[in-house]
């Protein structure tokens, strides 16, 4: 994703304009994980089989709902800064720093696993993307991601508590 080839619309907003594309591009990485996050979490909820099916199952789909509604946020923080959110599957399936799905994780405990592996990497992903827009002032987009933060943090937290013991 390059910030080159991403329309700049014009707005009133007073970040300078190159403060705003840098977080504009940081921005529309997140908003490819997060899709991607919430895709990868569904194809868990969807093909999830084992003794505790219908646990996980539910579990699964709970976590996918708390973070849906932030790809929408995501998209429009990149329009407000004036940019052009790049959310099509193709953008996503190209921008998205989250591994594949495994196609062979159907067990229980298996897809729990790889759905820890990527809610992690997700959240390390914002930590990274918390402290690079920090750099740039823009404590409304900072503001945001630290919110989604808290919240992957606790669907980690359930998630990981599957695995224990």
């Amino acid at each position: 994703m390059s910030t080159t080839t991403t329309p700049n619309f014009t707005t009133r907003n007073d970040l300078d304009p190159t403060v705003r594309a840098d977080v504009v591009a940081i921005l529309n990485r997140q908003l490819a994980a997060n899709a991607d996050l919430y895709a990868q979490t569904k194809q868990a909820h969807w093909n999830v089989k084992g003794g505790n099916f219908m646990q996980l199952h539910e579990l699964f789909d709970q976590i996918a709902e708390v973070i849906e509604p932030q790809t929408d946020e995501l998209a429009e923080r990149v329009a407000a800064l004036g940019g052009y959110a790049e959310g099509t599957t193709r953008m996503i399936a190209d921008a998205s720093p989250l591994p594949e799905w495994p196609r062979d994780a159907v067990k229980g405990e298996d897809v729990l696993q790889a759905l820890v592996e990527r809610w992690a990497a997700y959240g390390a992903g914002l930590r990274t993307a918390i402290a690079q827009i920090a750099e740039h002032d823009d404590v409304a987009s900072e503001d945001l991601l630290t919110g989604i933060l808290g919240e992957v943090d606790k669907a980690l937290y359930f998630l990981e508590a599957h695995l224990q013991g």
